[in-house]
């Protein structure tokens, strides 16, 4: 049963995140106006590095889990309590204010708009047409922290459990029923993989994914290509 004094539940699906997982959770703490209204749920898929021994001093769950960002999201969900439901990334911080915000929502489920850290005045470019995208078509990425109503994540059955695009499979199911709240104020989401592996490159790589994953390429092929680039 929920757990009526939960109102939210913060889902973080880990894998090897020493660089980031100690300040993002620190932030997310900072940002809770209620202890008593939050759980933190750590999706672990088999860390072998030091990042869950890092924070095993917070108030938070460790939730140990087959690999998989969608299969983690949802063995963390199974252990949720809170009236919403919310999956963060690890190099992802939320607005300060982000529970009034969501508290605010009329409907089931939503999303924020997102920055990338990055200063590249191509991240600018990027995240408009991200946010305005999404806007326009219901349909939402991790990057942008998916949110839904504990109830309505279960009517869904969860994220698909497919190894790539499990925010767009589970946005497109949750929009044939309301559309996404779309959320102005911006989470902050790392630049690293696109400053890492090229910009333009990246941008390139992620269209070209999701133009395949609309004609019907079978996740797990977009998720070797991926993992490859």
């Amino acid at each position: 049963m929920t757990d009526k004094n939960i109102l939210f539940s913060v889902i973080m699906p880990t894998l090897n995140e020493s660089i980031t997982l100690t300040h993002s959770v620190t932030k997310l703490l900072e940002s809770i106006e209620s202890h008593a209204q939050v759980e933190i749920i750590l999706s672990d898929g088999g860390s072998d590095d030091n990042s869950l021994k890092q924070v095993q001093h917070f108030p938070i769950t460790i939730v140990n889990s087959k690999k998989g960002r969608a299969l983690q999201m949802n063995a963390g969900a199974r252990q949720a309590n809170g009236e919403w439901l919310l999956f963060l990334h690890a190099d992802t911080r939320l607005p300060d204010n982000w529970m009034q915000l969501i508290h605010n929502c009329k409907g089931n489920w939503g999303r924020f708009d997102v920055q990338l850290s990055g200063r590249h005045w191509l991240f600018r470019v990027i995240e408009k047409a991200m946010n305005w995208r999404s806007q326009k078509t219901s349909i939402a990425t991790g990057d942008q922290v998916l949110f839904f109503r504990r109830n309505f994540f279960h009517q869904l059955e969860g994220f698909p459990e497919i190894p790539l695009m499990e925010d767009i499979a589970i946005s497109k199911l949750a929009r044939k029923f309301i559309a996404a709240n779309c959320i102005a104020q911006p989470v902050i989401t790392s630049s690293r993989r696109w400053e890492k592996n090229g910009i333009l490159r990246t941008i390139i790589l992620m269209w070209s994914l999701r133009l395949a994953y609309w004609l019907g390429i079978k996740p797990e092929r977009l998720h070797r290509i991926y993992y490859s680039s």
